[in-house]
Order: structure tokens, then C-alpha cells, then sequence
């Protein structure tokens, strides 16, 4: 193995090492927030396929920026709502996971999406999360999708809980 090979592989092995204390140590708002600042890899791949980025975390509210692509629309030219009820899903379980003392992903029980304007491709949205009720086995949060001229384009409520497969 060249010296290159060896310090490469051992640079990885340390920012594999620096993510599993991160994700031992910091809390839910914590993680989204490394997330959010590039320092731990996103959790799943949909977040690129919808075009979501995590702007900001804080226990019991998160900030994202959704920039849906031609590819998520209906043949009418909007974004379809299934794609809009993703990605405010996405708000909610997020606003949950950030008030845990470490990161656990949701699952949703239940979401109420309310459709109010049109979401359409290409334009830059602001969706955040608050979560208004942290139980220990049922969260309930709410999420709401503006665009620049903070007019609400959609909203949804949410319960949702720790997926416990993940916990630690």
C-alpha cells in the first residue's frame, strides 16, 4: 500500500471515527445543525432528490430550504402535493427529532396537509418546523412552506415518533 493509500485511508477512518462520536454525543438539534453546517453527512438521499437543505436547528424548531425540481411535478406544471407533503413530513420529523437529548429519526403517524397556493419548480421556499408537543412515546409538530414574500403556500400538523430502532 502506497504512503498516499495509507493516509487517505487514514483520514477517512478519523472522519468516520469524529461522525460516530457525533452522533453518540450531540443532541437532536445538535446533529441537524452539524448536518445543516456540512460537518456530518446527510442522513438520506432524498433530501438531494426533492432538493431540501437544512438551514438551522434548534430544540424544537428547524429551518429548511426547498428548491423543488421540473422533476417533481404534475402534468398540470406544479409541484405535485404528494412532493409538498414530503417535504413539510420531512419539517416535522426533523422538529421532533431536535428536541431529543440525541438524534432519533420519526415516524409519522399521522399528517394533516393543508393546500393553499400553488408550490412551483425552481423557485427557492422556506419551510420550518416547530415542534409543539416533545412526549416521550408521541410528538405533534407543525410545519409550514413560504415563499419570499412570506406568504404560506401550505401547512401541515403532524404526530410523529422516535424511531426506536435507532436508540442508544
Amino acid at each position: 500500500m502506497s504512503v498516499e493509500t495509507e493516509a487517505a485511508q487514514a483520514a477517512a477512518e478519523a472522519v468516520q471515527a469524529e461522525h460516530a462520536r457525533m452522533w453518540d454525543e450531540l443532541s437532536g438539534a445538535e446533529l441537524i445543525q452539524a448536518i445543516a453546517d456540512g460537518r456530518f453527512p446527510q442522513v438520506s438521499l432524498v433530501d438531494e432528490h426533492i432538493g431540501q437543505t437544512i438551514r438551522s436547528a434548534e430544540p424544537g424548531r428547524i429551518s429548511l430550504e426547498w428548491t423543488p425540481g421540473g422533476h417533481l411535478c404534475n402534468p398540470g406544471g406544479t409541484v405535485h402535493g404528494g412532493y409538498v407533503a414530503m417535504i413539510l413530513d420531512n419539517a416535522s420529523c426533523l422538529a421532533g427529532a431536535s428536541t431529543g437529548e440525541h438524534f432519533m429519526p420519526m415516524l409519522t403517524l399521522s399528517l394533516n396537509v393543508d393546500y393553499l397556493r400553488p408550490v412551483l419548480a425552481g423557485r427557492t421556499y422556506t419551510v420550518a418546523g416547530t415542534c409543539v408537543h416533545a412526549g416521550r412515546t408521541r410528538m405533534v409538530a407543525n410545519a409550514a412552506i413560504t415563499d419570499a414574500e412570506g406568504r404560506v403556500l401550505a401547512q401541515a400538523s403532524a404526530s410523529v415518533l422516535p424511531n426506536r430502532a435507532f436508540a442508544r
